[in-house]
């Protein structure tokens, strides 16, 4: 599944928490995930990477196997404590054009990760080194699992500094005009309070008794 650019850029204007909201309040990650730099925004279809625990050598692989714009979607089978991504990588995967990197696990090298323009979200910061198991048969494009999510492979992933949504492909268009109403509708709530309404009187919650 390919998202074209003018849908990825209302994505990303959108945001994460407006898309989750508008759509029904699912496919938020887990709120640890986060940019590397507070500025980091990203919008585009999941290729999704299962590796297991502490291992990233099916992660350099995907780098060639995903298509340009692809969001990278790293499970690490709950091996958070390393750090399974840093500059080499990043360089590979901006070379490749890709779209950016969501990984349920660490970094490192994170000084030059943030002044790179590949926007890179993850659980942490670890200077943990990983391995190369060679054994490991591929699993790129599977679903997987993070946190109470299920990713599928181009499902269309956002992210900035609140955080990280995944969207079902079949939902992204609904998806995304019910996240332009409800920001119309946001933005009418906050001039009725700068007009001098209330929170209270706008929901009719009513005073505490």
């Amino acid at each position: 599944m390919r998202f074209d650019d003018t849908l990825l850029h209302e994505a990303r204007r959108l945001g994460a928490a407006t898309l989750h909201e508008a759509a029904g309040r699912i496919g938020a990650l887990p709120s640890a995930i986060k940019p590397v730099a507070p500025g980091m925004k990203l919008a585009g279809a999941a290729f999704t990477v299962p590796v297991p625990a502490f291992d990233n050598l099916w992660i350099h692989r995907a780098i060639y196997r995903a298509k340009p714009g692809d969001i990278l979607v790293v499970g690490t089978s709950d091996g958070i404590e390393a750090g399974y991504w840093g500059d080499v990588l990043n360089a590979a995967a901006e070379e490749r054009g890709l779209g950016g990197l969501v990984i349920d696990g660490g970094v490192r090298d994170t000084e030059g990760l943030a002044q790179s323009d590949f926007p890179v979200f993850s659980n942490g910061v670890c200077i943990r080194g990983t391995i190369k198991g060679f054994d490991v048969p591929s699993r790129l494009g599977q679903p997987i699992a993070i946190g109470n999510v299920v990713v599928a492979p181009g499902d269309l992933v956002v992210g900035d500094r609140d955080g990280v949504v995944v969207l079902p492909q079949a939902r992204v268009a609904e998806i995304i005009a019910a996240g332009q109403r409800r920001e119309a509708d946001e933005a009418e709530k906050i001039a009725r309070i700068r007009a001098g309404e209330t929170t209270l009187d706008i929901y009719g919650f009513g005073e505490d008794a």
